[in-house]
């Protein structure tokens, strides 16, 4: 890809070329975030169809995002060795792919195996769209740049939830994931045609850590089983705790390999940079806290409030409705007043709005799971563009595609964490609750299930709460001229 083909060379000439690469870069973040809101409204659906339970119809999601962290950092090295564009395009096909095999799945094995190969295709695309957008973008542009494409991700995952359940209302659950076909196709033409090529490399610097990423793999996928399975086969099992011992083996392994190699798959130094290193952590805590919120959601309203699918999915929207309406502004904001306050300040708005979803029950008035998921979409959209923009700030311009490799990495650490954890929360306190009725009733059924859904949104407030008070440590740190 290293020659100008004669639409790019056409493209380049334009004044306003730079803001096409940001839309090539976009239509895979878009794609992202679209499947995986569409997704999260037809598990309850899925669940029928395939006659599983909660805790297995989790992997749909757990698989996705157990493979993908695995793969982020080395995708983000391979970005940075052989070219951005190319490993970008490599994953459009690879997520293709993936779509395809999951829309043709008819058990619940089949699906989670299909997501797992849509997943190398995800990670792909994650480590480097961020790397992609800084590398053609002005430092102070950066803000407006990621907040804009925090919109991007509001708009995917607005449009999903109610893409989805109209899907599910005319066709059935395998529509969700034959949409991405198209979709990706669509973006693997816009960057082979748009993007630049990618520039030469010394070919001395293409050394790949494969012994790091196997290290990495194992120690992640142990850990992240571990907690997936802990409340199913109980937390002191040994098998629970033989993952849990595997994960800290390998993870003792993979930094004494990164320590001692010359070129690193994740290059430890990066976390010397304390404000890399705090908005990586308090973004992975967000992403656990947020996706106590989106897991458990829309079994509430499927089976507390009795909502169709076509609701759920229109009410799941709202909180990316919010967060598409401030992320640009926030995004603006710190390019001019940095992200200290709006981080914080974003939070915030995240532990209140999650703690008011854990609040509602049967009775509650649409108008309240409105306001709650407004909250939380508010709180996301003030704290992820600054705190992007922060994170990608505060690295050399030759480390862009590991810093985002990073970046991403936390994200999914997050997410598949507050899927684990928010699922483990619920099923010990449900079948705590369970335990010893032989035959419970309907209300007992109910009022299980909401002692789970409560006590597991209630965990979410707390990790937001403890990335808030990560985030208000970065205060004094500077980034890009102005105070963090």
């Amino acid at each position: 890809m290293k020659q100008k083909n004669s639409v790019q060379v056409y493209l380049s000439q334009l004044p306003y070329y730079r803001w096409l690469i940001f839309a090539s870069v976009a239509e895979g973040t878009f794609m992202s975030s679209l499947s995986a809101s569409s997704v999260n409204v037809a598990l309850p659906t899925i669940t029928r169809a395939l006659e599983t339970d909660v805790g297995t119809v989790q992997w749909i999601i757990t698989a996705f995002l157990l493979i993908t962290t695995s793969m982020l950092p080395l995708a983000g090295r391979l970005g940075d060795l052989f070219g951005r564009k190319k490993v970008f395009c490599i994953g459009f096909i690879g997520f293709m792919f993936g779509s395809a095999l999951c829309s043709l799945a008819s058990t619940i094995f089949t699906l989670v195996l299909a997501r797992m190969v849509q997943a190398f295709g995800g990670a792909a695309l994650m480590a480097n769209s961020f790397a992609l957008i800084t590398d053609n973008f002005p430092k102070n542009e950066r803000g407006r740049v990621l907040g804009t494409i925090g919109a991007v991700v509001g708009v995917g995952t607005m449009t999903g939830p109610a893409m989805g359940g109209a899907l599910l209302s005319i066709l059935d659950w395998h529509a969700i994931f034959y949409i991405n076909v198209p979709l990706a196709l669509l973006g693997f033409l816009a960057v082979y045609f748009i993007l630049p090529p990618d520039a030469v490399t010394d070919n001395q610097e293409k050394s790949i850590d494969y012994k790091g990423a196997a290290y990495f793999a194992i120690m992640m996928c142990s850990f992240l089983s571990a907690l997936s399975f802990g409340a199913k086969l109980g937390w002191m099992s040994l098998e629970i705790t033989s993952l849990f011992l595997l994960s800290i083996v390998f993870f003792m392994l993979f930094i004494r390999q990164e320590k001692r190699i010359l070129h690193p798959m994740l290059d430890l130094q990066l976390f010397s940079n304390k404000p890399f290193a705090l908005g990586n952590i308090s973004g992975s805590l967000s992403f656990v806290a947020l996706f106590s919120n989106i897991m458990m959601m829309p079994f509430f309203l499927h089976d507390i409030q009795h909502m169709s699918p076509g609701q759920i999915g229109t009410i799941m929207s709202i909180y990316s409705v919010f967060m598409f309406a401030i992320a640009p502004l926030s995004g603006v904001l710190s390019d001019k007043i940095g992200p200290y306050a709006l981080t914080t300040t974003g939070l915030g708005f995240m532990a209140v709005g999650i703690y008011f979803s854990a609040e509602l029950s049967s009775s509650s008035a649409l108008l309240e799971i409105i306001f709650a998921q407004g909250l939380i979409g508010i709180g996301n959209g003030l704290f992820q563009s600054p705190n992007n923009s922060s994170v990608m700030g505060a690295v050399h311009p030759s480390k862009m595609g590991v810093a985002g490799g990073i970046n991403a990495l936390s994200r999914n650490l997050g997410m598949v964490c507050g899927t684990a954890l928010a699922v483990a929360i619920f099923e010990y306190r449900r079948q705590g609750f369970l335990a010893g009725t032989s035959a419970p009733s309907a209300q007992d059924i109910s009022t299980a299930f909401m002692a789970g859904y409560h006590d597991a949104l209630l965990a979410g407030v707390g990790y937001a709460v403890l990335a808030l008070l990560i985030s208000l440590s970065r205060k004094g740190y500077v980034e890009g001229g102005k105070e963090a």
